[in-house]
């Protein structure tokens, strides 16, 4: 599957090492939480916890949810979109595009009958009854984040299964819908945490549902899913509270010195308002995005080219927020550039 962040074979084709690239296609914060230290004392002998306690208690601490709301832990978000679609098999699976390709991908694995709905364009169209629908809120690639309200409304008029997938909401201060699973229990909220505390190697997600809902889902999930490594270090970056607010007002700096970039730069006809860590670019006079990574592979610079997203095109790139010095060198790198 075509993803963002893959730096070894970048690499390999560029004959520099891995951590020689500028990684602009990966959305994952450039700043971590905690050193990998706190990994020290950890204990490599025995399993690990099967039922994950003192981590899922660091995340009800870090992310409250209501009685009657419980989570499973999964290898990463990716392994929880599989998971859950595996466990709910949908007959008919309403996309709300663009959104990454996980979703096509295991609608088609599963057989499900695939509904494309161009929320830029057709937000509020109809759907299906009973369908199970999915949207991705801050939206990807675009990053715009949405009020839910009157979607969740139209949702649960029409008796659907709702997946709302949380993965970047934490770079937003705006609130979870996982509150509304108390008064609708077909509601599922998957959240990531490698993005936020920019440690994608580190592969932890989980997923907010009712308890019975949760309970079934785990009957087909095997034990020991996670590290010890993994949960030790994930329990200590949940724990530096202060990390949250210091990354949101982090990220909008540098998402706006990233804009300036972009914009500065002439190569692009819009700038997609994004309010993640990202932003959606579209080359100006349809230009290919495949030759805009060309021209920049001399600086060593990796950039999502969109095609493979649901209504966009190679014109369409996603460009990461990286540190101060990194979205410098993208700018100096632009000038080099012939438009």
């Amino acid at each position: 599957m075509n993803h963002g962040g893959n730096i070894y074979r970048f690499a390999r084709r560029l004959g520099c090492l891995p951590e020689q690239v500028l990684d602009f296609s990966a959305n994952i914060n450039p700043v971590q939480a905690v050193d990998l230290s706190c990994l020290h004392s950890v204990q490599l002998t025995p399993y690990a916890d099967p039922d994950y306690g003192l981590l899922k208690q660091a995340i009800r601490q870090r992310y409250p949810a209501p009685a009657g709301v419980d989570l499973e832990l999964f290898n990463g978000a990716s392994a929880a979109i599989f998971a859950l679609l595996r466990s709910l098999q949908p007959k008919d699976l309403v996309l709300y595009t663009p959104l990454y390709g996980e979703y096509a991908h295991i609608a088609g694995e599963l057989g499900c009958t695939v509904h494309n709905i161009d929320r830029f364009n057709r937000l509020l169209a109809d759907i299906p009854k009973r369908s199970t629908v999915i949207f991705v809120n801050p939206s990807t690639p675009d990053g715009q984040l949405y009020d839910l309200q009157e979607l969740l409304e139209k949702w649960q008029g029409a008796d659907c299964t709702i997946i709302i997938d949380e993965s970047f909401l934490d770079f937003c201060p705006a609130d979870s819908v996982a509150e509304h699973i108390t008064h609708y229990d077909k509601l599922y909220v998957i959240k990531s945490l490698s993005k936020f505390y920019g440690c994608a190697g580190i592969r932890i997600g989980f997923i907010l549902a009712a308890t019975a809902a949760i309970k079934e889902l785990q009957r087909l999930e095997p034990a020991w899913k996670l590290s010890s490594l993994d949960m030790a270090y994930m329990q200590q970056a949940l724990a530096n509270t202060a990390f949250i607010e210091q990354t949101r007002q982090q990220t909008g700096y540098l998402r706006d010195l990233l804009h300036q970039a972009l914009q500065a730069s002439g190569l692009f006809d819009k700038i997609y308002p994004g309010q993640a860590n990202f932003l959606l670019v579209h080359l100006a006079n349809g230009s290919d995005g495949y030759q805009l990574q060309a021209q920049l592979e001399p600086a060593r610079i990796l950039i999502r080219v969109c095609d493979n997203f649901e209504g966009l095109d190679k014109s369409h790139v996603r460009f990461a927020v990286k540190d101060e010095q990194a979205i410098a060198l993208l700018a100096h790198s632009f000038k080099n550039i012939k438009k």
